[in-house]
């Protein structure tokens, strides 16, 4: 099972964890991706694939406590952040100028040789 971090707009904040299974997991995040929006998915796999894929999900939370790892996060109503996040939706991919130093070194050592933020 994989972690997923969902991040909306609620007021709650609670920005909670839920398991996906590696078949739902790849179907949301495709591609090496670890950043998806749900606007896309939905373009992507259509209505009625993203909600069989989604809808499990919700029966599966985890307490952040108990995760061991966030493997992807799948924003809700966030398409404000869509110019901010990288093209690739890989947390590796970040613009330098929008993490630290730290963030910068680790990124370069996980990205694919040939590849760039952004």
């Amino acid at each position: 099972m994989k972690n997923v971090q969902i991040i909306d707009g609620a007021v709650n904040a609670t920005f909670s964890v839920f398991q996906a299974t590696e078949d739902e997991f790849a179907a949301i995040f495709p591609d090496g991706r670890d950043i998806e929006l749900v606007e896309d998915l939905f373009e992507r796999l259509g209505e009625e694939a993203a909600i069989a894929v989604l809808t499990p999900l919700w029966n599966r939370p985890i307490l952040k406590r108990d995760a061991l790892g966030i493997h992807g996060t799948l924003f809700y109503d966030n398409e404000y952040r869509r110019a901010h996040i990288p093209l690739s939706k890989r947390e590796v991919d970040w613009d330098d100028g929008a993490i630290n130093e730290a963030q910068r070194r680790l990124f370069a050592k996980k990205r694919d040789p040939g590849s760039s933020p952004g």
